[in-house]
């Protein structure tokens, strides 16, 4: 009979953030091995696993409770109580969102911890949030059996911060949905975009650094800024007022997007000239990758993991230095030879990452901790 395993699948209800996509992709292919069978945790329990157009209704409520403080908190506690009414132990509970549930019971638990921004960066973060951190993220994490996390930077925080022996947390990369993010032959793309464009991928947010590319932005030479525009693709996080202010009154260079599908960011990555990574604080970053993989030269910060995830395939800024950003892009942008060794670099360091891969190694992981 093959084991039980759970798998909390509530960042499936929101817009396709990292933390969704990550959950998804390992989610889906899971379910293409044989090895166990699998449940998901909704805020109700379910065999089935949620495509990213299922259940609009029920993302639409979700988004109005996330920009409700107070219903968060009361949703949040109602879901460890509904969680508990399962009579069934599963023989394994995988969190991939850093608390794992009080209220489900398994026999095993491993729970995937991202980064320590929330620790940190205090300031990245609602206070909401960080409220709900220091009340269950220390006082649950101890549950967990295994923890996995998407970097060695982010592992060595881990093993600074918390009690667990170094065989305890294991390093397992994220991957890439090639059959997406991909080069493009045949471009075709309903959304109007500029002729050249300079492209920022991420949820607009204080942890993105979007006021600090912004200002880089601006920086450059009116040559420059009149040949490329600037394109910004993300749903809207928190604390963006400032961001949108300055996106709304320059559209003549500067053009939001909103979030988009993934068949259409692909699109949108292989149009663009260069793209720009200006994050402070990443545990892993998907973007600059899924941007190598469609062909872009990308200009990434220097900070957390995103040198060890990106290698010698991307020009590095300092993410603190306007100036040093601008600098940058006016580099690769001016440079025919470096953009075509930036691409070639990006698409071999691109390849190297699959959901695949990184789905086999969590299957690695359960059956280790199951002790089989």
């Amino acid at each position: 009979m093959k084991p039980d395993i759970l798998i909390d699948a509530l960042s499936l209800l929101s817009s396709m953030t990292g933390l969704g996509r990550y959950t998804y992709e390992i989610s889906k292919e899971l379910k293409k091995a044989d090895d166990f069978k699998y449940s998901y945790f909704y805020g109700y329990y379910s065999d089935k696993l949620l495509e990213i157009s299922d259940a609009p209704n029920v993302k639409s409520l979700k988004s109005f409770i996330v920009k409700n403080s107070f219903l968060k908190k009361i949703v949040r506690r109602l879901l460890f109580f509904i969680s508990s009414f399962s009579a069934k132990t599963y023989d394994l509970y995988w969190q991939p969102n850093f608390i794992p549930n009080e209220g489900i019971k398994a026999k095993k638990t491993v729970t995937s911890v991202h980064d320590f921004s929330f620790i940190l960066h205090r300031e990245f973060h609602p206070k909401e949030r960080i409220e709900y951190f220091e009340r269950y993220f220390f006082k649950n994490i101890y549950k967990s059996d295994m923890i996995i996390t998407g970097s060695f930077y982010t592992k060595s925080e881990i093993m600074q911060r918390l009690d667990f022996k170094d065989d305890k947390v294991r390093v397992i990369y994220h991957g890439i949905n090639h059959d997406v993010f991909k080069v493009y032959d045949d471009l075709e793309l309903d959304i109007k975009l500029p002729k050249k464009y300079i492209l920022s991928v991420g949820s607009i947010e204080p942890r993105k650094n979007l006021l600090g590319l912004l200002k880089a932005y601006n920086l450059l030479n009116d040559e420059i800024k009149a040949e490329y525009k600037l394109v910004l693709v993300g749903f809207k996080g928190w604390e963006n007022r400032e961001i949108m202010e300055i996106v709304n009154n320059n559209k003549d260079n500067i053009h939001y997007l909103g979030f988009v599908s993934d068949e259409e960011l692909a699109k949108v990555y292989n149009l663009a000239s260069l793209f720009v990574f200006a994050s402070f604080y990443e545990g892993f970053g998907l973007p600059p990758l899924e941007a190598m993989a469609c062909g872009t030269p990308v200009v990434c910060s220097n900070l957390t993991s995103m040198p060890e995830i990106c290698l010698d395939a991307a020009i590095y800024c300092d993410a603190y230095d306007a100036d040093d950003i601008s600098k940058k892009i006016e580099i690769v942008l001016k440079d025919d030879t470096l953009k075509e060794e930036l691409i070639k670099k990006g698409l071999k360091r691109a390849g190297e990452f699959t959901w695949k891969k990184s789905a086999e190694e969590h299957v690695k992981v359960f059956k280790e901790v199951m002790g089989s």
